[in-house]
């Protein structure tokens, strides 16, 4: 039977978003590129074409190729005058859609479809390039013209046709990687790229972790030995529809430190977070024997564009620290040159990107005693407190919804209690403030609470133990919590995500790798009121 402690005082949470996503499906395109590789679903955000690094204008004269998210490349195959040179390879169509659903660990049938060249000439044979045969090695990545407005990619002197897409390792159960990476593979893909987020490797300042989910060299190791030849995006933004960005939210405690600038602050976290990252790559670039072919110099700063010495600042700060690799930036295709920076290959995204924003960023929820009296929330910043006949405790959780990961306004999203709290134009002052951070050192201590019977109903937060028992080998699995509200669910102390009763997401995705056969601990944090069942299913309600 679960159990659970009556609520606490002061509390608020920081919590990931989501299930880990997973491959999203191809589509055949409606563009008229000429030799177009492949094309992923209309709802990634960015699709990329690569500009001479000194071009002045956008000309489509000067593209050296389309790539990146995913890599599509036209300019650099062999043109082909019909379209009945591409050959469909096929499985299971499906129009675009996020599936919460893993692969089965076995390369089966895929819900994928791609395009392939025809058989090409064999100077276009680039079965040799890969990280296991390309063992004598001098020249990495780097862009040739023929002088005939047909420029291409060249590796170790050979042109070289870049097929890639996105894998992040810190979304991806560490144990599916190796089976993510193989399907990339056998999709005819030779290159991933994934971002690198600053937040999660330095949760709080001074702290760093790159072991188990977040081990990036073991994921880049990976890719090699597979036959993957990969792009780092180590930012220190990387936007990824991430919680501020990717970077810190640490960093906001500061008033004085301004973001994506030359800010001395910023400048000197991002001095020691590069001084713990970049010795990790600098093995794993080309010219070292290591699968990174090229580097990322932040991400789409020319719409942020604050301060014009920033972007040759990081560009510098890299090359300082040994980066030796391709370097590259990604811009819209209005915000290109703004972002651009002289000694760099610039990127174009073609595909309209959009922004993560939330109705409401911040959730309050307001107690007298052990007694909630109301929530108040960006569009309701008012309660009415019942008259007070003795001294009573007040008692304030709010929530984090996220942050915004775009824009200017990631200046701006400092959490928590962030101006004064008063009842009748009187300020309340003296509160103690402690953070719910719910990690596996948090739920260690939770363990030694003293835990209640769970009534029939209870209103209010609370946390919730309980135990799934398992087969002898878990497999993937979904849970579904059909008659609870609204909260978090933690499986052995990982994070599966958020529920809520009004959807549209019904079932959390449970990785069998992260279940222990036998008993598995289950701690849901529900805000509003109790439900009593929690089952796990093979179908997911998305």
């Amino acid at each position: 039977m679960p159990r659970c402690p009556g609520p606490g005082p002061a509390w608020k949470t920081r919590l990931c978003r989501g299930p880990p996503p997973w491959l999203w499906p191809l589509k055949r395109p409606r563009h008229s590129f000429p030799a177009l590789a492949a094309w992923w679903g209309q709802n990634l955000p960015l699709v990329t074409v690569v500009l001479s690094p000194f071009s002045p204008c956008l000309s489509w004269k000067r593209m050296a190729g389309i790539f990146f998210l995913p890599f599509i490349s036209s300019g650099f195959a062999p043109r082909f005058k019909q379209e009945e040179n591409f050959m469909l390879g096929r499985a299971h169509p499906s129009p675009p859609r996020v599936s919460a659903v893993p692969p089965s660990p076995l390369p089966n049938p895929l819900s994928l479809s791609t395009f392939f060249p025809s058989p090409a000439p064999s100077r276009f044979n680039w079965s040799h390039l890969t990280p296991l045969e390309l063992k004598n090695r001098s020249v990495g990545l780097g862009t040739e013209s023929t002088g005939r407005g047909k420029p291409h990619f060249t590796l170790e002197g050979h042109k070289f046709l870049i097929f890639g897409g996105s894998i992040h390792y810190f979304r991806v159960p560490r144990e599916y990687w190796r089976d993510r990476l193989l399907k990339l593979k056998a999709c005819g893909f030779n290159t991933v790229t994934t971002y690198v987020p600053w937040n999660l490797h330095e949760p709080e300042r001074g702290k760093f972790d790159f072991s188990g989910n977040l081990d990036l060299e073991a994921f880049v190791l990976m890719a090699a030995e597979i036959g993957l030849w990969v792009i780092l995006r180590p930012g220190p933004y990387i936007c990824s529809e991430m919680d501020l960005g990717g970077l810190p939210s640490w960093l906001l405690q500061d008033p004085r430190l301004l973001l994506r600038t030359t800010n001395k602050s910023f400048i000197e976290a991002v001095e020691k977070y590069f001084d713990h990252l970049i010795p990790r790559v600098i093995p794993l670039q080309y010219r070292q024997g290591g699968p990174v072919i090229a580097v990322q110099v932040e991400n789409e700063y020319g719409s942020f564009n604050k301060d014009k010495t920033y972007m040759p600042y990081l560009h510098k700060a890299l090359l300082r620290r040994g980066i030796v690799e391709l370097l590259l930036t990604s811009d819209g295709e209005k915000h290109v040159l703004s972002g651009h920076t002289k000694g760099v290959l610039a990127a174009i995204n073609l595909q309209k990107l959009h922004q993560d924003t939330f109705n409401q960023l911040h959730k309050v929820q307001v107690f007298l005693d052990e007694t909630m009296i109301g929530i108040l929330n960006e569009n309701n910043k008012d309660l009415h407190i019942p008259e007070l006949r003795d001294c009573r405790y007040l008692r304030i959780l709010v929530e984090n919804q996220g942050r915004v990961n775009f824009s200017w306004q990631i200046q701006n999203e400092q959490k928590g209690i962030t101006g004064s709290v008063s009842i009748n134009n009187s300020s309340l002052e003296g509160f103690t403030i402690y953070s719910l951070e719910m990690k596996m050192s948090f739920f260690e201590r939770l363990r030694s609470a003293t835990w209640k019977p769970v009534p029939d109903s209870h209103q209010g937060p609370a946390f919730y133990r309980g135990t799934l028992k398992a087969g002898p080998s878990p497999k993937d699995t979904f849970l579904s919590l059909l008659n609870w509200n609204y909260g978090f669910v933690f499986i052995n102390g990982r994070n599966l995500g958020r529920y809520w009763n009004i959807g549209p997401q019904k079932t959390l995705f449970l990785p069998g790798v992260w279940l222990h056969p036998e008993d598995n601990e289950v701690i849901l944090f529900e805000k509003m009121m109790n439900g009593s069942d929690i089952k796990s299913t093979d179908k997911p309600t998305l």
